[in-house]
Protein backbone atom coordinates (compact mmCIF):
# COMPACT_ATOMS: atom_id res chain seq x y z
CA UNK A 1 0.00 0.00 0.00
CA UNK A 2 1.39 3.39 -1.03
CA UNK A 3 0.72 6.21 1.38
CA UNK A 4 0.43 9.78 0.11
CA UNK A 5 2.13 12.58 1.99
CA UNK A 6 -0.54 14.23 4.06
CA UNK A 7 -0.60 18.04 4.05
CA UNK A 8 -0.92 19.39 7.59
CA UNK A 9 -2.18 22.98 7.39
CA UNK A 10 -1.30 25.34 10.22
CA UNK A 11 -4.06 25.74 12.79
CA UNK A 12 -5.96 29.02 12.66
CA UNK A 13 -7.19 31.32 15.44
CA UNK A 14 -9.73 34.06 14.73
CA UNK A 15 -8.06 37.35 15.68
CA UNK A 16 -8.88 40.89 14.55
CA UNK A 17 -5.75 42.37 16.15
CA UNK A 18 -7.79 44.63 18.42
CA UNK A 19 -9.68 46.28 15.56
CA UNK A 20 -13.15 46.03 17.12
CA UNK A 21 -11.85 47.05 20.55
CA UNK A 22 -10.35 50.17 18.93
CA UNK A 23 -13.84 51.15 17.73
CA UNK A 24 -13.54 50.17 14.06
CA UNK A 25 -16.61 48.64 12.43
CA UNK A 26 -17.43 46.99 9.12
CA UNK A 27 -15.11 45.33 6.68
CA UNK A 28 -11.81 46.73 5.51
CA UNK A 29 -8.71 45.74 3.57
CA UNK A 30 -6.58 46.16 6.68
CA UNK A 31 -4.67 42.87 6.79
CA UNK A 32 -1.34 44.69 7.14
CA UNK A 33 -2.54 46.64 10.16
CA UNK A 34 -4.03 43.53 11.79
CA UNK A 35 -1.01 41.31 11.14
CA UNK A 36 1.43 43.84 12.59
CA UNK A 37 -0.78 44.57 15.62
CA UNK A 38 -1.08 40.85 16.36
CA UNK A 39 2.53 39.78 15.79
CA UNK A 40 4.14 42.85 17.34
CA UNK A 41 1.64 42.91 20.24
CA UNK A 42 0.83 46.57 19.60
CA UNK A 43 -2.51 48.38 19.86
CA UNK A 44 -4.41 48.35 16.57
CA UNK A 45 -4.88 52.15 16.63
CA UNK A 46 -1.13 52.72 17.11
CA UNK A 47 -0.27 50.58 14.09
CA UNK A 48 -3.09 52.13 12.04
CA UNK A 49 -1.86 55.66 12.75
CA UNK A 50 1.80 54.73 12.21
CA UNK A 51 1.15 53.16 8.81
CA UNK A 52 -0.97 56.13 7.72
CA UNK A 53 1.78 58.57 8.72
CA UNK A 54 4.32 56.73 6.58
CA UNK A 55 1.83 56.43 3.69
CA UNK A 56 1.24 60.20 3.78
CA UNK A 57 4.99 60.82 3.64
CA UNK A 58 5.36 58.50 0.64
CA UNK A 59 2.33 59.85 -1.28
CA UNK A 60 3.03 62.13 -4.20
CA UNK A 61 2.75 65.89 -3.53
CA UNK A 62 -0.05 66.15 -6.09
CA UNK A 63 -2.44 64.61 -3.55
CA UNK A 64 -2.49 61.10 -4.98
CA UNK A 65 -2.66 58.19 -2.54
CA UNK A 66 -0.20 55.83 -4.18
CA UNK A 67 0.99 54.41 -0.85
CA UNK A 68 -2.55 53.56 0.29
CA UNK A 69 -4.10 53.73 3.74
CA UNK A 70 -4.15 51.47 6.77
CA UNK A 71 -7.87 50.84 6.22
CA UNK A 72 -7.80 49.91 2.54
CA UNK A 73 -4.28 48.50 2.27
CA UNK A 74 -0.82 50.00 2.10
CA UNK A 75 2.04 49.38 -0.29
CA UNK A 76 4.95 47.16 0.63
CA UNK A 77 7.18 50.25 0.90
CA UNK A 78 4.96 51.50 3.75
CA UNK A 79 4.85 48.33 5.85
CA UNK A 80 8.49 47.52 5.13
CA UNK A 81 9.53 50.92 6.51
CA UNK A 82 7.23 50.57 9.52
CA UNK A 83 8.47 47.09 10.41
CA UNK A 84 12.12 48.10 9.93
CA UNK A 85 11.56 50.97 12.38
CA UNK A 86 10.19 48.41 14.87
CA UNK A 87 13.30 46.23 14.47
CA UNK A 88 11.79 43.47 12.31
CA UNK A 89 13.79 41.82 9.50
CA UNK A 90 12.70 40.29 6.19
CA UNK A 91 13.45 36.71 5.16
CA UNK A 92 12.51 35.71 1.61
CA UNK A 93 11.38 32.11 1.13
CA UNK A 94 10.92 32.36 -2.63
CA UNK A 95 13.01 33.87 -5.42
CA UNK A 96 12.27 34.50 -9.08
CA UNK A 97 12.01 31.16 -10.83
CA UNK A 98 12.39 29.07 -7.67
CA UNK A 99 8.78 28.05 -7.31
CA UNK A 100 6.94 27.85 -4.01
CA UNK A 101 8.96 26.11 -1.30
CA UNK A 102 7.24 27.27 1.88
CA UNK A 103 3.53 27.07 2.61
CA UNK A 104 1.23 27.76 5.54
CA UNK A 105 1.66 24.21 6.78
CA UNK A 106 3.18 22.43 9.73
CA UNK A 107 6.97 22.25 9.83
CA UNK A 108 7.67 24.80 7.10
CA UNK A 109 7.99 28.01 9.16
CA UNK A 110 10.24 28.68 12.16
CA UNK A 111 8.77 29.14 15.64
CA UNK A 112 8.22 32.60 17.06
CA UNK A 113 6.22 35.64 16.02
CA UNK A 114 6.11 36.07 12.23
CA UNK A 115 4.34 38.27 9.73
CA UNK A 116 3.96 36.21 6.57
CA UNK A 117 3.59 37.71 3.11
CA UNK A 118 1.18 35.78 0.93
CA UNK A 119 -0.40 36.62 -2.42
CA UNK A 120 -2.20 39.93 -1.78
CA UNK A 121 -2.27 39.37 1.98
CA UNK A 122 -0.27 39.53 5.21
CA UNK A 123 -1.01 37.24 8.15
CA UNK A 124 0.45 36.82 11.61
CA UNK A 125 1.79 33.39 12.54
CA UNK A 126 2.66 32.83 16.19
CA UNK A 127 4.45 29.59 17.03
CA UNK A 128 2.79 27.73 14.19
CA UNK A 129 -0.73 29.14 14.58
CA UNK A 130 -2.16 31.56 12.01
CA UNK A 131 -3.88 34.55 13.64
CA UNK A 132 -6.28 36.35 11.28
CA UNK A 133 -9.95 37.17 10.77
CA UNK A 134 -10.29 34.31 8.28
CA UNK A 135 -8.17 31.24 7.58
CA UNK A 136 -5.83 32.21 4.71
CA UNK A 137 -4.11 28.81 4.50
CA UNK A 138 -6.11 27.18 1.68
CA UNK A 139 -5.76 23.82 3.38
CA UNK A 140 -1.99 24.14 3.67
CA UNK A 141 -1.42 24.97 0.00
CA UNK A 142 -1.01 28.77 0.38
CA UNK A 143 2.47 29.86 -0.65
CA UNK A 144 4.54 32.02 1.71
CA UNK A 145 6.75 34.44 -0.22
CA UNK A 146 8.64 35.38 2.90
CA UNK A 147 8.19 36.59 6.44
CA UNK A 148 9.18 39.35 8.82
CA UNK A 149 10.66 38.33 12.16
CA UNK A 150 12.43 39.83 15.15
CA UNK A 151 16.10 38.77 15.06
CA UNK A 152 17.12 36.67 18.07
CA UNK A 153 13.53 36.36 19.30
CA UNK A 154 12.63 33.65 21.73
CA UNK A 155 9.69 31.44 20.85
CA UNK A 156 6.58 32.74 22.65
Amino acid sequence: MIRKNRIRPLPWARDDGGRAAAGFRGTAGDCVTRAIAIAAELPYRQVYDGLNAIARDLDCPCGGHVAGSARTGVSRAVYDEYLTELGWSWHATMTIGSGCRVHLRAGELPPGRLITRLTGHLAAVIDGVVHDTEDPGRGGTRCVYGFYFIPDQEAS
